[in-house]
């Protein structure tokens, strides 16, 4: 066994029989010297839980902020994405199984300080970094580290997540983050069981939190898969319970699924899929649905809930119209559209760019 070293974590304690228990998600693994967490990154060295892959990425990119995606959180602007490796769920169809699945450590080829972070994003234009590939819950001390040096120079943070956290680590994570998307997976416990060897319990306490102690702005993300959580019942259930428990001016977002990692032999996720799951969606009060992976422009597109103006076009991440104020309200009603306006939209559009490690470098 190899021996754990990493960066000292906070939210961990000792067990009466010596072992370290990690606090950080519900799966509250219980670790020897030696041993790592199922994230992989979490780990026991000297009686204490430490994290592996601090100021260890698995790459930089410049994206549009559409495609964490969150549409109502500076529309068109470039966002610094990245993510390390590891994570906390078993996701048998995981769309980016080889980074949260890695047990390479070649995979972490590009190290960056949070600072050397902070400096980069703003010398590329970036409106926001994102932590993202891989859930940043289980990377939290380097997520909130970079955060913090992002928020001091005017950047703001954003967290692609499953929300699959505890109680107790749970504000301090979000108390650094500006943005979330949160990967609403399915809306059975025997989907999450089966399927992403988690709860769901878990992340519906994280929605609700979201909601109702925090200012962040967080919007959700269901990859349906057919013939597992794709059902007119589930997906009744399921933004039903979003409007009555947390408002209907969440937006969600419907992706199409491809057959990748575990779950080989399920087909594509058929663009009529996402078509029905937008109109339910709508039919049970939800202002803002959308569906993804998919060429759908009125399914991209954001419409006022008062009058029904296109307030936001798109076509893929390009912005093809735009119909709001600077503060976000319909220029034709006046309703305000919830999210996070500031001025005219981006002109970023569709462009990912890679980013080299010298490019990250401070110069």
């Amino acid at each position: 066994m190899e021996p754990v070293m990493g960066h000292p974590t906070t939210w961990w304690h000792r067990l009466a029989d010596g072992r370290g228990q990690c606090d950080v998600c519900p799966r509250a693994c219980k670790l020897h010297d030696g041993q790592r967490g199922m994230c992989f990154v979490r780990g026991a060295a000297g009686g204490e839980i430490v994290l592996t892959t601090y100021g260890r990425s698995s790459g930089f990119c410049v994206d549009p902020i559409e495609k964490k995606p969150l549409n109502h959180f500076l529309p068109g602007t470039p966002v610094l994405s990245f993510g390390t490796a590891g994570c906390n769920l078993g996701c048998k169809f995981c769309q980016n199984w080889d980074i949260s699945k890695s047990r390479e450590w070649d995979t972490l080829a590009d190290a960056a300080a949070p600072e050397t972070i902070a400096l980069a994003a703003e010398r590329l234009g970036c409106r926001s970094v994102a932590f993202t590939y891989n859930d940043p819950v289980i990377f939290m001390e380097y997520a909130v580290d970079v955060a913090d040096a992002c928020r001091a120079r005017g950047i703001r943070a954003v967290a692609v997540t499953a929300g699959y956290i505890t109680d107790v680590a749970r504000p301090e994570f979000f108390a650094h983050m500006d943005a979330a998307n949160v990967d609403l997976k399915g809306f059975t416990e025997a989907f999450y069981r089966d399927v992403c060897a988690a709860e769901l319990g878990p992340v519906l306490d994280t929605l609700r939190y979201l909601k109702r102690e925090t200012k962040v702005w967080f919007e959700l993300t269901t990859l349906l898969i057919p013939g597992l959580n794709d059902s007119d019942e589930e997906l009744d259930a399921m933004t039903r319970w979003v409007v009555d428990e947390l408002g209907p001016a969440v937006p969600m977002h419907f992706t199409a699924f491809h057959p990748d990692y575990k779950l080989r032999d399920r087909p594509p996720t058929p663009a009529a899929t996402l078509a029905r799951a937008r109109r339910i969606a709508l039919a049970n009060g939800v202002r803002y649905a959308y569906t993804g992976n998919v060429h759908d422009e009125a399914g991209g597109s954001t419409f006022c809930h008062n009058c029904g103006e296109r307030l936001i076009g798109r076509d893929w991440f390009e912005l093809t119209a735009w119909n709001l104020t600077g503060d976000g309200h319909c220029r034709r009603c006046g309703a305000a559209c919830a999210g996070v306006f500031d001025g005219p939209p981006g002109d970023w559009g569709a462009r990912r760019q890679p980013v080299r490690p010298a490019e990250i470098a401070i110069r």
